[in-house]
C-alpha cells in the first residue's frame, strides 16, 4: 500500500477523528519502513498509537480492515483527491491546527495556486445592509486581485461566490458535507456551476451528509486557505466569529464591516474590530496592504 491510499484509508476509516488522523500522519512522517508493512500489520502499532493519546480504538481495530473500508477507499478514488503529501496540496493550509489530511475536489485544482487568497463569511440571515456593505466593499478591482473563499453557506457566503463569478474572477467553495450532497439544497445550482467551472473542496467524503460538527470543522480550512479574511455580518455567538478566531491564531488579517451597534447581527463583528480587527469600510480596506 502506497502512503497516499493509507492515508485516504485513514480519513475513511470510522472513529478516528481529526486527532487521531494527525497523529497517525506524524508517525507517518517519522516511520522509516512503512512499505514493509502489510495492511493487517499496521493495525496494532497504529491501534497502540490511538492508546497512548488516550483515543478509542475499538471502532478504528473494528473497521480497519474490512471489505467495506476498502469498498469505500475505491469509490472515493475515483473523483479528485489528494493527500498532504501531494506537492498540489497548498502549503498556507499545512499551518493550521489539524490540517486535513485528505482533501476532496471537483473542479479546477489549479485555482487555489499563485493567486491571494480572501476569504468571506458571515450571516447566514444576512440584513439588507451586509448585502450592500458586501457589494460595496468586494468589487471588480478586489476580484481580479483575489480569488474568493467561502463556505457556500446561505447568506453572506452565497453572495460572495456569486459577486467573483459576476465580475469574471475565481472562487473556490469549501463545503461542510461531501461533494455528493448540496446544503442548502437552494445552492444546488450553485454548487454544481462550481464543481463544473471553479473549484469546490471538502474533506468529507462520499455520503457525508451535514452535521453540525463538520461545518465548525469546515471554518479552519477557510481560515487556512486564505491570506486575508473580511467577516461581513455575525452574530455574538456564530461560525464567522469561529473562523476569525483560527484565522488569527494562523496569522492571516481579519478585517471586519463595522454595522448597527443596536443589531444583534452586527454584534461579533463590532466586537472584533473593537478586539483589533481592521475595520474594513471600502475597497481599499481589501486591496491596500497587498504587496504586488
Amino acid at each position: 500500500m502506497d502512503k497516499r491510499e493509507f492515508l485516504l484509508r485513514v480519513k475513511l476509516c470510522p472513529g478516528v477523528g481529526l486527532k487521531g488522523e494527525s497523529l497517525i500522519y506524524e508517525w507517518l512522517l517519522r516511520e522509516q519502513h512503512f512499505s514493509r508493512y502489510s495492511l493487517a500489520g499496521l493495525l496494532q502499532p497504529l491501534a497502540a498509537l490511538l492508546r497512548k493519546h488516550r483515543l478509542k480504538t475499538s471502532p478504528f481495530i473494528h473497521h480497519f480492515l474490512t471489505p467495506e473500508l476498502t469498498e469505500r477507499v475505491r469509490t472515493n478514488q475515483q473523483g479528485g483527491w489528494l493527500t498532504i503529501l501531494d506537492a498540489e496540496y497548498p502549503e498556507q493550509l499545512k499551518e493550521i491546527f489539524l490540517p486535513p489530511i485528505v482533501l476532496f475536489y471537483a473542479g479546477n485544482w489549479q485555482c487555489l495556486t499563485n493567486t491571494p487568497v480572501l476569504g468571506i463569511v458571515g450571516s447566514r440571515n444576512c440584513s439588507a445592509y451586509a448585502v450592500k456593505s458586501l457589494k460595496h466593499t468586494v468589487t471588480s478591482k478586489v476580484v481580479s486581485r483575489y480569488l474568493i473563499v467561502s463556505g457556500l453557506a446561505a447568506g453572506v457566503d452565497t453572495l460572495g461566490h456569486q459577486l467573483a463569478l459576476a465580475y469574471h474572477g475565481k472562487t473556490v467553495a469549501v463545503l461542510g458535507t461531501g461533494l455528493d450532497h448540496y446544503y442548502p439544497a437552494t445552492n444546488r445550482n450553485l454548487q454544481r456551476d462550481l464543481a463544473q467551472h471553479q473549484l469546490v473542496i471538502t474533506e468529507y467524503p462520499q455520503g457525508a451528509g451535514p452535521r453540525r460538527y463538520q461545518f465548525v470543522e469546515r471554518n479552519r480550512i477557510i481560515a487556512g486557505l486564505c491570506q486575508k479574511l473580511l467577516v461581513v455580518e455575525a452574530r455574538k455567538k456564530s461560525g464567522s466569529l469561529i473562523t476569525a478566531s483560527l484565522a488569527l491564531q494562523a496569522n492571516r488579517d481579519v478585517l471586519a464591516i463595522p454595522g448597527n451597534i443596536n443589531s444583534q447581527l452586527s454584534l461579533g463583528a463590532n466586537e472584533l474590530i473593537a478586539a483589533g480587527a481592521q475595520p474594513c469600510i471600502d475597497t481599499q480596506d481589501l486591496l491596500g496592504r497587498i504587496m504586488l
